[in-house]
């Protein structure tokens, strides 16, 4: 089965392995001291208050769900799922685990941990987003196929993956839960961006009220005139077919005009020039 296969069909498919009487598959404890997080995990947000509820239900429940990592030295191991339940189980003071061993390489290590996150209900939509670029990359893929894949839309994974572009202070906001999507979203491409987040968060202002102080700078960009309702589904059309924020603008006889892509990194540029080489 070749890796986007397996992508397709979840976490599982990529963590099983061809001989399951093999001992590495066995569950086996493992000392928590010898185990240490994967440095490129995607998640870096975990709320305390989830890990406390998630500790106390492992207290009196046990770890029903054996965390699954890789060895990188004779007596060290490394998660590729699992970090969250590592972290509960610290918290309880456990001085063991339950594990099981697997032996991928880097890359799916990587891979793994994107996926184990993309399922995750309660994924913020930064990391979501990093998740996908993440795979995106590793897997050399464009914005539709990983949205076949993942069984999301094209729209949906290519609006994700905008936020990106927001600057690092506002992607923290999100993470922490002072920006929803909806206010991320309003502030993609607006000047002072910053300052307009604190502004919402300092009065509380909803998505409604934020899309109307950011709809007059990007109404005003260039023309005071709003833009053809038709010309804006013909960009919206054509975004959600290749995976990139697109503009459309007429010349003032409208019998010419240009057509811009914008890229936010040079993967999506090197992804767009294949595609229109072909």
């Amino acid at each position: 089965m070749n890796k986007e296969n397996k992508l397709g069909m979840g976490l599982g498919a990529l963590l099983s392995t061809p001989d399951e009487s093999d001992n590495n598959n066995g569950v086996q404890k493992i000392n928590i001291s010898q185990i240490a997080p994967n440095p490129s995990q995607p998640r870096k947000n975990f709320k305390e208050h989830d890990l406390k509820e998630l500790a106390s239900s492992i207290k009196n429940q046990g770890l029903i769900q054996p965390i699954i990592v890789k060895k990188i030295d004779r007596d060290q191991f490394q998660i590729i799922a699992g970090e969250r339940r590592w972290r509960a189980c610290q918290l309880i003071g456990a001085h063991e685990v339950d594990c099981v061993i697997k032996d991928l390489d880097q890359t799916n290590v990587l891979e793994a941990a994107l996926i184990e996150n993309i399922q995750r209900e309660d994924l913020n939509v930064i990391e979501e987003a990093t998740a996908y670029k993440g795979l995106i990359e590793i897997k050399n893929i464009n914005n539709e196929t990983l949205a076949k894949l993942i069984g999301k839309s094209a729209s949906h994974v290519s609006n994700i993956l905008r936020l990106l572009e927001l600057d690092k202070k506002i992607q923290e906001m999100v993470i922490n839960g002072d920006l929803s999507m909806g206010h991320a979203r309003a502030l993609i491409g607006v000047p002072d961006a910053i300052k307009k987040a604190n502004e919402i968060v300092e009065k509380k202002l909803s998505v409604r009220q934020t899309e109307k102080i950011t709809s007059e700078f990007k109404n005003n960009k260039k023309t005071k005139s709003i833009k053809d309702p038709n010309i804006l589904d013909l960009e919206k059309e054509l975004s959600d077919k290749i995976g990139l924020k697109t503009s459309i603008q007429f010349n003032e006889n409208g019998s010419s005009g240009s057509l811009t892509l914008y890229y936010s990194d040079l993967n999506q540029l090197d992804d767009l020039m294949k595609r229109l080489k072909k």
